[in-house]
Protein backbone atom coordinates (compact mmCIF):
# COMPACT_ATOMS: atom_id res chain seq x y z
CA UNK A 1 0.00 0.00 0.00
CA UNK A 2 1.33 3.40 -0.96
CA UNK A 3 1.84 6.03 1.70
CA UNK A 4 1.81 8.86 -0.83
CA UNK A 5 -0.98 11.44 -0.68
CA UNK A 6 -2.04 13.67 -3.56
CA UNK A 7 -3.25 17.15 -2.61
CA UNK A 8 -4.78 19.60 -5.09
CA UNK A 9 -3.17 23.06 -5.12
CA UNK A 10 -3.62 26.39 -6.87
CA UNK A 11 -0.01 26.36 -8.09
CA UNK A 12 0.19 26.94 -11.84
CA UNK A 13 3.74 28.11 -12.60
CA UNK A 14 6.71 25.79 -12.19
CA UNK A 15 9.36 28.52 -12.26
CA UNK A 16 7.64 30.50 -9.52
CA UNK A 17 7.34 27.31 -7.43
CA UNK A 18 11.05 26.57 -7.88
CA UNK A 19 11.99 30.16 -7.00
CA UNK A 20 9.78 30.02 -3.92
CA UNK A 21 11.44 26.82 -2.71
CA UNK A 22 14.88 28.35 -3.28
CA UNK A 23 13.80 31.51 -1.43
CA UNK A 24 13.06 29.25 1.54
CA UNK A 25 16.53 27.66 1.21
CA UNK A 26 15.32 24.25 0.02
CA UNK A 27 17.27 22.13 -2.42
CA UNK A 28 15.22 21.37 -5.53
CA UNK A 29 15.25 19.18 -8.58
CA UNK A 30 13.00 18.76 -11.58
CA UNK A 31 11.71 15.68 -13.37
CA UNK A 32 12.90 13.51 -10.50
CA UNK A 33 11.66 11.18 -7.78
CA UNK A 34 10.46 11.93 -4.26
CA UNK A 35 11.30 9.67 -1.36
CA UNK A 36 8.62 8.05 0.77
CA UNK A 37 7.95 5.25 3.25
CA UNK A 38 10.27 2.23 3.18
CA UNK A 39 12.32 3.65 0.32
CA UNK A 40 9.34 3.96 -2.02
CA UNK A 41 9.80 6.55 -4.74
CA UNK A 42 7.41 8.28 -7.09
CA UNK A 43 8.04 10.64 -10.01
CA UNK A 44 7.30 14.38 -9.73
CA UNK A 45 7.87 17.36 -12.00
CA UNK A 46 9.26 19.47 -9.14
CA UNK A 47 10.92 18.03 -6.04
CA UNK A 48 11.71 19.74 -2.75
CA UNK A 49 14.48 17.71 -1.13
CA UNK A 50 14.02 17.72 2.63
CA UNK A 51 16.33 16.58 5.40
CA UNK A 52 15.56 13.03 6.42
CA UNK A 53 14.05 10.33 4.22
CA UNK A 54 10.98 12.07 2.80
CA UNK A 55 10.44 14.77 0.17
CA UNK A 56 7.71 16.96 -1.28
CA UNK A 57 6.85 16.78 -4.97
CA UNK A 58 4.52 18.54 -7.40
CA UNK A 59 3.22 17.18 -10.70
CA UNK A 60 1.21 19.04 -13.29
CA UNK A 61 -2.29 17.64 -13.78
CA UNK A 62 -4.62 17.78 -16.78
CA UNK A 63 -6.26 20.95 -15.39
CA UNK A 64 -2.98 22.86 -15.56
CA UNK A 65 -2.33 23.06 -11.81
CA UNK A 66 0.28 21.20 -9.80
CA UNK A 67 -0.75 18.50 -7.33
CA UNK A 68 1.35 18.13 -4.19
CA UNK A 69 2.53 14.54 -3.73
CA UNK A 70 4.10 13.46 -0.46
CA UNK A 71 4.14 10.92 2.32
CA UNK A 72 2.39 13.04 4.96
CA UNK A 73 3.10 10.53 7.73
CA UNK A 74 6.82 10.53 6.90
CA UNK A 75 7.02 14.30 6.56
CA UNK A 76 5.42 14.74 9.98
CA UNK A 77 8.21 12.67 11.58
CA UNK A 78 10.78 15.42 10.91
CA UNK A 79 8.74 18.54 10.11
CA UNK A 80 5.61 20.39 11.10
CA UNK A 81 3.87 19.53 7.83
CA UNK A 82 1.22 22.23 8.15
CA UNK A 83 3.79 24.99 8.72
CA UNK A 84 6.04 23.60 5.98
CA UNK A 85 3.33 23.49 3.31
CA UNK A 86 1.86 26.80 4.44
CA UNK A 87 5.24 28.55 4.18
CA UNK A 88 5.75 27.23 0.64
CA UNK A 89 2.24 28.26 -0.42
CA UNK A 90 2.71 31.71 1.10
CA UNK A 91 6.05 32.27 -0.63
CA UNK A 92 4.52 31.10 -3.91
CA UNK A 93 1.63 33.57 -3.51
CA UNK A 94 4.07 36.43 -2.79
CA UNK A 95 6.26 35.57 -5.78
CA UNK A 96 3.23 35.19 -8.07
CA UNK A 97 1.93 38.59 -6.92
CA UNK A 98 5.32 40.21 -7.51
CA UNK A 99 5.46 38.75 -11.03
CA UNK A 100 1.99 40.10 -11.85
CA UNK A 101 2.87 43.55 -10.44
CA UNK A 102 6.05 43.66 -12.51
CA UNK A 103 4.17 42.61 -15.67
CA UNK A 104 2.06 45.75 -15.22
CA UNK A 105 5.17 47.94 -15.15
CA UNK A 106 5.48 48.44 -11.41
CA UNK A 107 8.45 47.69 -9.17
CA UNK A 108 8.62 46.32 -5.66
CA UNK A 109 10.66 48.78 -3.63
CA UNK A 110 10.34 46.87 -0.37
CA UNK A 111 9.04 43.53 0.83
CA UNK A 112 8.88 41.76 4.15
CA UNK A 113 7.28 38.72 5.71
CA UNK A 114 6.87 38.81 9.46
CA UNK A 115 6.94 35.79 11.76
CA UNK A 116 3.15 35.99 12.09
CA UNK A 117 2.81 35.56 8.30
CA UNK A 118 2.00 39.19 7.51
CA UNK A 119 3.33 40.18 4.10
CA UNK A 120 4.16 43.78 3.17
CA UNK A 121 4.92 44.82 -0.41
CA UNK A 122 5.66 48.44 -1.26
CA UNK A 123 4.94 49.09 -4.93
CA UNK A 124 6.35 51.96 -6.99
CA UNK A 125 5.88 52.99 -10.62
Amino acid sequence: MSHFSLIKTQITEEEILLQSLRDLNFKTSTNSEIRGHNGLKIHADVVCILKGNYDLGWSKNSEGTYDLITDLWGISKEHNQQELIQSINQRYAVNKTIKEIQKKGYEISEQSIKDDGTVTLVVAK
